[in-house]
């Protein structure tokens, strides 16, 4: 460029000396923004591997705990779980789900329905269940929010005052789960199917308001307390073949 300006007759020599130099300033000027922007990309990066490395450590040693013997350092894993989700959510909350749900399907002698050798470990281990559940539906979206539609694999649980009223779930694998306690549905949007073949329930079941927008099946299904399917929706018909509901049950 110092060239041409030089050998253009319009232009003086002192004026092509200054334009080439605010040229070549220019583009060092460029050159420098371009290699802070790569430092502060290789920076993010680097940050970024050490964020997931922490966070993968952080989960391998909670899924560990689950197992412990102390109550207090079940139910500390299962919190931990939950900030472990929180951190990534985007690619770290089914996979916590997933862990959780698995706990909750671990063999369970409930207190208040079976017999038990140890009443005082079962009321220990019921609390960090009940942690377990809360944290499960901590991490669900609100229905209607449009966040995205995890799914939970229930099957064979023993759960205790579950809770999913006014969330959001995909799909809901829940056969042959036993539930003590209250159940409560309301407001809650299924997206995906819903199984409930085989389970039972000890305890009122609240669908109240609740959308099913996939296939839901009651086969078998045994309510030992009163149901209320009042304003419930179903995308496609239920299947309540061999269900035992409570007499009087409006079923819809």
């Amino acid at each position: 460029m110092l060239v041409w300006l030089l050998a253009d007759r319009a232009t003086s020599r002192g004026d092509a000396l200054k334009t080439a130099g605010l040229a070549g300033g220019a583009v060092a000027a460029l050159y420098g923004l371009w290699l802070n922007d790569r430092r502060r990309r290789v920076e993010e990066d680097r940050h970024e591997l050490e964020r997931t490395r922490i966070s993968d450590e952080r989960f391998a040693k909670a899924v560990e705990l689950l197992g412990h013997d102390a109550d207090q350092v079940r139910v500390g894993a299962i919190h931990a779980l939950g900030g472990v989700a929180r951190s990534r959510p985007e690619t770290n909350t089914q996979t916590v789900l997933d862990v959780l749900c698995a706990y909750l399907r671990r063999p369970f002698a409930h207190p208040e329905i079976d017999k038990v050798d140890d009443p005082a470990a079962a009321a220990r281990e019921l609390q960090a269940r009940r942690t377990a559940q809360r944290v499960i539906r901590s991490l669900l979206p609100d229905a209607g929010s449009g966040g995205p539609a995890y799914a939970l694999d229930l099957s064979g649980a023993r759960l205790d005052r579950f809770n999913l009223s006014g969330k959001e779930v995909g799909l809901l694998g829940a056969q042959r789960a036993m539930i003590v306690n209250s159940v409560s549905f309301t407001d809650t949007s299924f997206s995906g199917s819903v199984f409930f073949t085989g389970a039972s329930v000890h305890g009122p079941v609240d669908f109240v308001r609740t959308k099913f927008g996939a296939g839901t099946g009651f086969r078998d299904f045994t309510a030992h307390d009163e149901v209320s399917f009042r304003e419930v929706s179903f995308a496609l018909p239920p299947d309540f073949g061999q269900a035992s509901l409570p007499e009087g049950t409006e079923v819809p």
